[in-house]
Formats: structure tokens, sequence, C-alpha cells
């Protein structure tokens, strides 16, 4: 006898095979939602495909209804057939978007509505693009005539919705209608942007001067509908109830307030905020948040009680470009061209300059993993003292590579995350003293560098973490506050 799935064409038995990755997805969102937390570091990197892999299914399913309106006239009907083609790839590309979608909010620490929506709009649009599927070409005449024609436009809908908070997600809840003209938004009824109105409570320097400043750069990733580390920034309570982490500000304690730190480290830095792109705060909006919170971190502080804040200024914001003497760069460019073009073939990507103004250099060796050794670190010594920022985490150098380090005079950065250097190479930290940020974490640094490395000028950070430091040890007065475990 022959069974009812030998019975199926053989598109019915795809749609099947099909709809078992929609069933197993919508499972993972309710079991799984998104909880702000991150985990699962190749989860959350497979995620990060999401935004590129999610333009594929929308380029084709925009193309479905050309196929189909076109493909009805004489001259054109050989395309009318490959809509259902279309169709399938355009079902297969929702559902891998969407899982790629699910793996970064749930492992990338992202939570809140606008996610929430973000993600169960994909899971509609693949069920919807899974039916559209389905049901083209079974139902030319009768009852059900206008079932496919009209899933294919509320899919068409939906795609729309779900970009559109995609969107958001990416650029902001207002990244249409920020610079919509008055009349325009007059017309439409759409409301200011949150970061475009008055302060809450401009009567206090919390709501003059700060939420100002959240409103600007933070909130796109801390508000009320999407609100990454579970960290929102858009009302004072939530800012003073801090993320997942515990709290981000602490009254008087600006060691010990993490948003304050984050904010002014090196734009260079792994933890360095905001990220993604996002313009940093000026100098004069991170000395505001902090003479806020060494004054209390009070959301009713009157508005003129601190007396040194920097000027509040309403002209609007003025484009500026990096000064520097093209001629002298070009000049001192020359003079390394050689060295330069013979190591950036040998080592593709590691090697760029700083900036267009710049004659120093970035190395990112941990591209390479443990390829790279002291050999290598020893080719790069014929630029090494125009390194400013070097990460060699992850390779394979070792103690050899200590003079070479040694001559990187003007180093601001430096990572030997999970190297093999011991205190050895720790013995020529004392010589780097442009150094701002060091990373030893996971090296077989002991607190007997701890000494040497005090004695960095512009030292801000100093990360020891899995080493045989230890925060309960003892730790040089001059580190407190800047050693991170």
């Amino acid at each position: 006898m022959t069974s009812w799935v030998q019975r199926l064409s053989e598109r019915d038995r795809l749609g099947l095979l099909t709809l078992a990755p929609i069933l197993a997805l919508l499972m993972l969102l309710i079991a799984l939602p998104p909880d702000g937390s991150e985990r699962a570091q190749w989860v959350q990197f497979i995620g990060r495909f999401h935004p590129l892999a999610v333009h594929l299914p929308i380029g084709l399913i925009v193309l479905v209804p050309i196929l189909e309106l076109v493909g009805r006239s004489a001259r054109f009907s050989y395309l009318h057939p490959s809509a259902g083609f279309v169709l399938g790839l355009t079902t297969a590309g929702t559902i891998a978007a969407a899982t790629l979608g699910w793996c970064l909010a749930r492992s990338g620490g992202y939570s809140g509505p606008l996610v929430t929506q973000h993600m169960w709009g994909g899971l509609s649009l693949s069920v919807l693009c899974w039916i559209c599927w389905m049901a083209r070409g079974r139902f030319e005449v009768g009852r059900f005539g206008l079932l496919y024609p009209l899933v294919l436009t509320m899919t068409i809908a939906v795609m729309t919705w779900t970009g559109y908070r995609g969107g958001q997600l990416v650029r902001g809840e207002d990244h249409l209608t920020e610079v919509m003209p008055g009349g325009m938004r007059k017309l439409l009824g759409v409301s200011v942007p949150l970061r475009m109105t008055a302060a809450s409570s401009a009567g206090t320097f919390y709501g003059a001067r700060i939420e100002p400043i959240f409103a600007a750069h933070c909130i796109t990733c801390h508000g009320s509908t999407k609100h990454k580390s579970n960290l929102r920034l858009d009302s004072y309570g939530s800012l003073i109830r801090g993320g997942k982490h515990g709290p981000v500000v602490k009254a008087k304690d600006l060691r010990g307030s993490e948003l304050f730190r984050r904010i002014s480290l090196p734009a260079t830095d792994d933890d360095f905020m905001p990220k993604q792109g996002k313009r940093p705060l000026s100098v004069d909006e991170v000395k505001l948040i902090e003479l806020w919170i060494a004054a209390g971190a009070s959301d009713s502080l009157a508005v003129d009680a601190i007396t040194n804040a920097p000027a509040q200024t309403t002209a609007a914001a003025e484009v500026t470009f990096e000064k520097f003497d093209a001629a002298e760069v070009a000049r001192q460019r020359a003079t390394l061209a050689p060295s330069v073009a013979k190591l950036q073939k040998q080592y593709p990507n590691i090697l760029e300059y700083e900036s267009r103004g710049s004659a120093n250099f970035v190395v990112n060796a941990s591209l390479l993993g443990d390829r790279f050794r002291d050999a290598d670190l020893e080719a790069l010594g014929a630029v090494a003292d125009r390194v400013v920022v070097a990460d060699f985490s992850r390779t394979g150098i070792t103690d050899h590579s200590a003079p070479v380090i040694a001559r990187m005079k003007r180093l601001r950065v430096l990572r030997l995350v999970d190297t093999k250097i011991t205190d050895v190479t720790g013995r020529v930290f004392g010589q780097l003293d442009q150094l701002e940020s060091l990373s030893v974490f996971g090296t077989g640094i002991t607190s007997a560098t701890l000494p040497t490395v005090a004695q960095l000028p512009k030292l801000r950070h100093l990360y020891v973490g899995e080493t045989t430091i230890r925060a309960d040890g003892s730790i040089p007065d001059a580190l407190k506050g800047k050693v991170l475990f």
C-alpha cells in the first residue's frame, strides 16, 4: 500500500520538511526568549551574520509579485512559473535569517519589546512565505481563489513592518522621523522625537544637563523598547537601578561607577561606550557626568548647583575635522614606505595607519592567532617606534619578543591576552610611558610586575583576569581603581 507521504507531490514533501525548522524556531522563541544576558560566544558570533543574511529574502519577497504580475502578459509568460521557485528560496531565506536573529538576540545581551517584536515579525514572515509557497497554484478559482494574493499582500506588509522594527533596533526608534520636516510631521501627527525634546525635569541639573546626554547618545541601545544588558537610561529610576551586572552609577564614587568608566575609556578600548560606530560623548559631556556623580548623582540637584560645570551651548553642533600637516605626514610615510609595503604584503590586514592624518600604526596580529610568533614580531621591528595600538592576543609570541615591545615607545594600547609572556616581558612595560591601557589577561604575569606598571604615568586600565594576581593581594596605591579582574 502506498503511504500518504509517497502520494504527496515533491513540493508538498519539501514543504513539510521546511515546516520543521519553522516549528523549532517557534519553540526557541517561546522557551528561550532574549533576556539581556550575553552567553555562548559561538552562537553570538553566528548571530552577527543576521544583518547580512536578512537582505536576501527581502529582495526575493519583493521580486515575487513582480514575477506574478509581469508573467501574466503573453510577452513575459515564461517568468510566471519561476515565482514558485523564488517563493521556495524566500521561505528558506526567511527561516535562516530569523534563526540567526534569534542567535544574536538570545546571546548578544538584547532585550526589550522592540527586540521581541522584531523577532516575532521574522517568524511570522517565515510562516507567511511558507503559506504562499504552499498555496500558490492550488486555488485558482472558487471561494479560495483570493487566498494566495491575499497572503502575499500580508507577507509584503509584515516584511515592511519587521524591517522597520529592525531599522529602529539599529538606528534608533525615530530613525525615519528624526529629521522629518515640521510640516510633514504636523500633517502626519508625528510627535517630536525624545532626543529632540526638552528634558523631563528642566529645573534640575540631571534634567537639564545629564538627561539630554543620555537621550542623544544612549537610548538607542538602552531605551524603553531596547535595553541591552537589561540597562535602561531613559529615566532616572532605571539609571539608578542599573543592569544585569548591577548599578552603573554610584553616588560620589567615580571609580565604582561603571557608566563613567566606560564613557571615559580610550575609543580603542573594548569596553568603550557608546559602541557600534555611534558618536562618542564630547569632553564637556563626560565632564558633566563626572561632576554630577561626584556631587551625589541626584535627580533633584538644582540646575545651577555645580558652579564649575562646562557652559551649556545652544548653538548647533559644528562639524570639525582633524587638522594635520599633510606635507609632513607624507614625508614621514615616504620614509617608511618600503618597509610598510613589505610588511603589508607579508602580513595582509594586520598593519594599518592609525588615521589619514598620521604616520603611526595600529597592529592587530590577533587575526593570525598562534601562526604569529616571535620571529614575526621581530619583522615588525622596522616600524616598532611608530606603533600606537598593538593587539597580540592569542598569538604565539613569548618573552623573546620583549625587546621589540620595548621599542614601541608610542604605544597607548597593548593587548597580550592568552599569550605565553611572563614577568620577563613585564619588566619592559616600564619603558612604555605613553601606555593608557594594558591587558595581560590569561598570561604568566604575576604581582611582581605591578610595581613596574605602577610607574606608568598615563595608565588608566590594567586587565589582569585569569592571572595569579588577586584582588585581595597587594596592589600598589598608584594602581588602585585601575586594575580590572
